[in-house]
């Protein structure tokens, strides 16, 4: 049922965690997820985080954020906002960004100004001057494309080109039917006059249209000409527009270090490979214009290698600010939404964010009025011109599913930083926006979509590395403390992610979490010890060995914090320290029985997994005993060691069979698997029982189908030392 079609339901309590809804409906969707709520295993979690996380993580890539945005050190930037002059390094660089007081103003423009920007001007196009010709023979040009982009100083540049002296701006609250209110020629000064309306105002009712350009042309005599311009979002009938786009930043920066330098300190400067990054980033033209300017300081000694360096990181904060600020002619409550959703679903499917800006646009709404019932347009912005307005770019490729690739049409911001960028500067800067982005993060958590409820953990995280304390207390503990597992799968992920941001602190609340009394918080830290565990194995470890002690001192153990121990350690042995994890697992093997039961649980869950997941693909474990036997090194041994505990173990000698049954119809499949298997075989025999237990199992064993042993098991037989 849409938002529409309910104009009676109570409004939902403030922070609640709801979609609009009658209290029956809210009721049975909650009791049907709860019902079928379930622990997903912990090595398909741990597949779902590693597809879905986003690129700036990195998660299961060994790659870290940096460049500034939570790696470096920004002097005076805090919290995503400016207070003063910014300072970078030691050098004090004063940044002039945003829409200056001149821009929508009434009043004439200084010739000298247009001269100088008519100097530098890069068009955009190859046909300019064409343009020019255009407007002196119709007068009245529509200048349409995205903000920003440099159709200002084009509308500029197009009168001083057609020899108009003054130029006068006219007021951007200028309405379409107000446009020939002080329109006139050029007599006043015997000359031509131009005249320049910046960003008109359009709203529905209220569009420009051909009859309002019309008047205007006839009221400016055969010396006076006018430029409009206007934004991808404008309403417009039956207008004829010029299509602009920004030219290309190269460019832009070539000419305006043209007018700053020299030719040769130009070339030097444009070589340096902090210019090379600038450009990679798709700045807009004035944020070039700003950045030759700061060049040109940098060639007389003024600036510091630092400053031109973190300048690119300055500006996106800069422009995310503005975002944020807008009084909303730019931009609609609806795609500052999108905005933050594009942030949390970035490079995700393009559809899948617009559904769900529109939740928290809801939300949005409800915040800043809850008098007035929240609605959404069924039809609202173009996927293009939304996506102009974001800076992003619509693209298609493959997307991860549990069934495989999809291919589908996704959505990203054209610099990749502005995510984590405007995540920070809502949670930090907006505080307002909290309750509707938390109650938005729960309904995400709900989601059926492994790819929805892995962007909440990634968006939490992020808010969690600004504020660690707040995103704790009011999202992440209650996901941890909840009695369904899909929501402390959110908050181990969170949680993780946090840690592999660079926040400190996370471990030792998961440490203290194993031993927890709240088996919720224990089943959280236990899943995040796997994986968080790789780069502290010896800690991660330990803080395992502790909660499986803790669990074997209550009178009621809980058996399914049993299994979860298990999957942590499998995805211990099965990461990139696998060979000090077995290292460890051997160290406290015979330590206690709670010591004993993690590792031979753990070692012989990470012995089912195989590659890919495929029926009869090489299992993992097995693959790693053959590269450990060919380069002679302690693992090789190591698992030998543990097969042996666990075929002898009363508690695992069945599961240990089983486990080893399924390694031999593998190898039936994979002439690969069974020369590993063969060569693992007899190091697993070194008593006589130990013989019997498993030639019993090689002769016995049924096919897949139920029929005589596999071939392969008669040749299995063969290696085994106590049987030749």
């Amino acid at each position: 049922m849409s938002v529409e079609e309910q104009p009676d339901h109570p409004q939902p309590p403030a922070g609640g965690d709801q979609v609009p809804g009658t209290q029956d409906d809210r009721k049975g969707d909650g009791e049907a997820a709860e019902a079928a709520d379930h622990p997903q295993p912990a090595w398909a979690a741990r597949r779902d985080l590693v597809n879905h996380t986003p690129r700036t993580m990195g998660f299961g890539d060994g790659s870290q954020i940096d460049g500034g945005v939570f790696g470096g050190t920004n002097y005076g930037i805090g919290g995503g906002t400016f207070s003063g002059d910014i300072l970078l390094g030691k050098t004090e660089i004063i940044y002039q960004f945003g829409t200056s007081a001149s821009l929508h103003a009434s009043g004439e423009i200084a010739r000298s100004t247009l001269e100088e920007l008519s100097a530098r001007f890069v068009p955009a196009c190859t046909d300019f001057e064409a343009l020019v010709d255009r407007l002196r023979d119709e007068h009245v040009l529509v200048l349409s494309g995205p903000y920003y982009a440099g159709r200002r100083t084009a509308a500029l540049v197009l009168l001083h080109r057609v020899g108009a002296h003054p130029v006068r701006a006219i007021s951007r609250d200028t309405t379409p039917g107000q446009l020939t209110a002080g329109l006139g020629g050029g007599e006043a000064r015997g000359g031509r006059t131009g005249h320049v309306l910046c960003d008109l105002i359009t709203e529905p009712g209220r569009p420009l249209r051909e009859a309002d350009l019309l008047a205007a042309r006839k009221e400016l005599d055969e010396n006076a000409y006018l430029v409009i311009t206007v934004g991808p979002t404008a309403l417009l009938e039956d207008v004829p527009v010029v299509s602009w786009q920004a030219p290309l930043p190269g460019d832009v920066l070539t000419a305006h270090l043209g007018m700053l330098v020299t030719e040769d300190d130009a070339a030097e400067l444009l070589s340096l490979p902090a210019v090379t990054a600038f450009l990679a980033r798709s700045h807009q033209p004035r944020e070039v214009a700003d950045f030759a300017r700061l060049l040109a300081r940098y060639a007389a000694g003024e600036v510091d290698a630092a400053g031109l360096r973190d300048f690119s990181l300055a500006t996106l904060e800069d422009q995310v600010q503005e975002w944020f600020e807008d009084d909303g002619t730019v931009l609609h409550l609806r795609e500052k939404a999108f905005l933050v959703a594009l942030a949390a679903f970035d490079e995700g499917p393009y559809a899948l964010t617009a559904e769900l800006s529109d939740l928290l646009y809801v939300f949005l709404q409800e915040t800043e009025n809850r008098a007035r019932f929240p609605t959404v347009p069924v039809f609202g912005t173009h996927i293009g011109k939304r996506l102009q307005l974001a800076r992003a770019r619509r693209f298609e490729d493959e997307e991860a599913t549990e069934w495989g690739p999809v291919r589908q049409v996704k959505a990203a911001f054209l610099d990749e930083r502005a995510s984590l960028v405007l995540l920070r500067e809502t949670w930090t800067g907006l505080p307002s926006a909290r309750p509707a982005l938390v109650r938005w993060l729960r309904q995400l958590a709900e989601d059926g979509r492994p790819f929805v409820r892995t962007r909440a953990a990634s968006t939490v995280a992020v808010l969690a590395h600004t504020d660690l304390p707040s995103a704790m207390a009011l999202i992440i503990e209650p996901w941890a403390s909840s009695s369904l597992y899909r929501h402390r799968l959110v908050a181990v992920n969170a949680l993780t992610l946090t840690h592999f941001l660079g926040t400190p602190n996370v471990p030792r609340i998961l440490d203290a979490w194993c031993e927890s009394d709240e088996s919720a918080l224990r089943w959280v830290a236990i899943r995040a010890h796997g994986l968080m565990g790789p780069e502290r194995p010896s800690e991660a470890l330990a803080a395992l060995r502790a909660a499986a002690r803790h669990q074997a001192e209550q009178s009621d153990p809980d058996g399914d914090l049993a299994g979860q121990l298990a999957e942590a350690v499998e995805l211990l042995l099965l990461s990139s320290a696998a060979d000090d994890v077995l290292a460890e697992l051997l160290r406290t093997l015979h330590d206690d029985r709670p010591a004993m039961e993690l590792a031979l649980g753990g070692f012989l869950s990470a012995c089912r997994r195989t590659e890919q997941d495929e029926r009869h693909g090489q299992p993992l474990v097995l693959a790693w005993f053959a590269r450990a036997s060919a380069a002679r090194t302690p693992a090789a041994t190591g698992i030998g060691e543990l097969w042996r505990t666990a075929l002898g173990s009363r508690g695992h000698t069945r599961d240990a069979l089983e486990v080893l049954r399924r390694w031999v119809l593998s190898a039936d499949h994979d002439t690969a698997t069974e020369w590993a298997l063969a060569a693992l075989l007899p190091s697993l025999v070194t008593t006589s029982s130990e013989c019997r237990r498993i030639g019993h199992l090689l002769r016995t064993m049924p096919g897949e189908d139920g029929t005589d042993p596999p071939p392969v098991a008669g040749r299995l037989l063969a290696v085994l030392p106590h049987l030749r």
